[in-house]
């Protein structure tokens, strides 16, 4: 399990189980992140922390409490092993503290160890903050087409 602190107090830790607190704590923040998705159940959030090609990173404050969460997937294709950063979020009364930093620069950490050689991301315009964030990062904008097919 990861267990990284940053200057802000805020401190990284893996998902290993999952609790009515963890459901309980998810469903508040996900809908923050999107309207359109209902929050993941407890067998939902098992599949996600079982998972070997998915890692929940949980982002506490100096009390212990859950301010955030980001997943980052790791898959090996053809061409070498994948890192994705998805579904960040942080709780809006959390903002501006450092969460969204201090969880990317944990997952980067770890897709790096994993021997990732790149890791993407996608993020809407309107996340201002957060592309600010992204490119503070290093991440660079590709030039790429991004498609969704729903089904």
């Amino acid at each position: 399990m990861g267990d990284r602190g940053s200057e802000s107090g805020i401190r990284i830790v893996e998902a290993i189980g999952v609790d009515d607190a963890l459901v309980s704590v998810m469903a508040r923040l996900v809908p923050q992140l999107s309207r359109s998705n209902p929050p993941p159940d407890a067998a939902t959030l098992e599949a996600i922390v079982g998972s070997e090609a998915s890692v929940l990173l949980l982002a506490l404050d100096e009390e212990g409490a859950i301010v955030g969460s980001l997943t980052l997937a790791l898959f090996r294709i053809p061409t070498g092993l994948r890192a994705w950063i998805e579904d960040v979020v942080v709780d809006e009364a959390a903002r501006g503290r450092g969460v969204g930093e201090a969880l990317n620069r944990e997952a980067i950490g770890r897709a790096r160890a994993e021997g990732a050689t790149t890791v993407d991301l996608t993020s809407r315009p309107s996340r201002e903050a957060a592309n600010r964030l992204y490119q503070r990062l290093g991440f660079e904008k590709r030039a790429t087409n991004v498609y969704r097919l729903a089904l």
